[in-house]
């Protein structure tokens, strides 16, 4: 553990924020785990335990272990039990209205010092950090999915962010076995500028005709040597965050080579999201 930071608080019990959860209660910090409601967080829970579980029937958990990470989660769904916590990080919608809420409620609830971190994909952290009565302490946390895997947190540093604020975050990423990369804060920050301007780019091959969704998967694999298809890429992560990162990109820069692909909003429209609804570019089963 990091100096000063012992409790950790996550906002958000879907997706990343249950990885984000998992992670840290994995590095031994004490983990206060909140959603709106009952189901969310049995939800989260459920996911955090399945993934732990995967990861012991791999031999590279020890039971014991995975019952001590358990343990140290706190699910709630009461904000202020974040007054205790030491640093926040809010995986809640991508949308800024719902992002700027909680930065309001922690505001509230949490001591001055405590550094409030957003795990937003795409969009300003500087806008974010604007909404908090100390900005200085808002900084972006940008994990990847999926948490427990994914090696990479892009750190992002608001117009407002503190020097002392960015280097505890850092310190705190390496220290939960991350690699922490820092960035200046734009819309999309590195990854996603580049990434998913790509995928969107494979989108509009599908819908021009130029080939099949499998075919394109294939063709990227195969020559460019990439693990995952664009398009399969695009399914695990949902259509509709790829279609919210593209809008954001394209009316945050104002530029048309973001325009986001006509197919994918017709999909989005028709609720094909991909691995989550069970249909995308490709069809899935109850388990994936």
């Amino acid at each position: 553990m990091i100096e000063g930071v012992k409790n950790v608080g996550v906002v958000g019990a879907g997706v990343m924020g249950a990885g984000v959860a998992q992670t840290f209660a994995a590095a031994g910090y004490a983990v206060r785990l909140r959603d709106v409601g009952e189901a969310p967080l049995t939800r989260g829970m459920s996911a955090i335990k399945k993934s732990l579980e995967r990861i012991v029937a791999k031999g590279k958990l020890k039971p014991e272990e995975r019952d001590a990470t358990l343990a140290r989660i706190s699910p709630t769904t009461k904000i202020d039990d974040f007054a205790a916590c030491d640093v926040v990080v809010e995986a809640v919608l991508e949308r800024f209205d719902v992002k700027k809420a909680v930065i309001e409620d922690l505001d509230r609830v949490c001591r001055p010092e405590t550094i409030l971190a957003t795990n937003t994909s795409s969009i300003s952290v500087t806008r974010i950090a604007s909404t908090s009565k100390i900005p200085g302490r808002v900084i972006g946390m940008h994990f990847f999915n999926p948490v427990p895997v994914m090696a990479l947190v892009e750190i992002i540093r608001a117009l407002q962010t503190t020097d002392a604020t960015c280097a505890k975050i850092v310190a705190l990423t390496e220290d939960i076995g991350k690699k922490a990369r820092v960035s200046k804060d734009s819309y999309g920050f590195v990854v996603n500028r580049v990434l998913v301007p790509m995928i969107n780019e494979a989108i509009n091959c599908v819908h021009e005709g130029l080939a099949a969704p499998e075919d394109v998967d294939q063709m990227m694999k195969l020559g460019a040597n990439h693990p995952m298809g664009p398009l399969s890429l695009a399914d695990l992560i949902g259509l509709d965050i790829v279609l919210d990162i593209m809008e954001t990109l394209y009316n945050g820069f104002d530029d048309s080579k973001y325009r986001p692909s006509p197919l994918l909003k017709q999909m989005c429209d028709a609720g094909y999201l991909g691995r989550k609804t069970g249909k995308g570019f490709f069809t899935y089963e109850a388990h994936g």
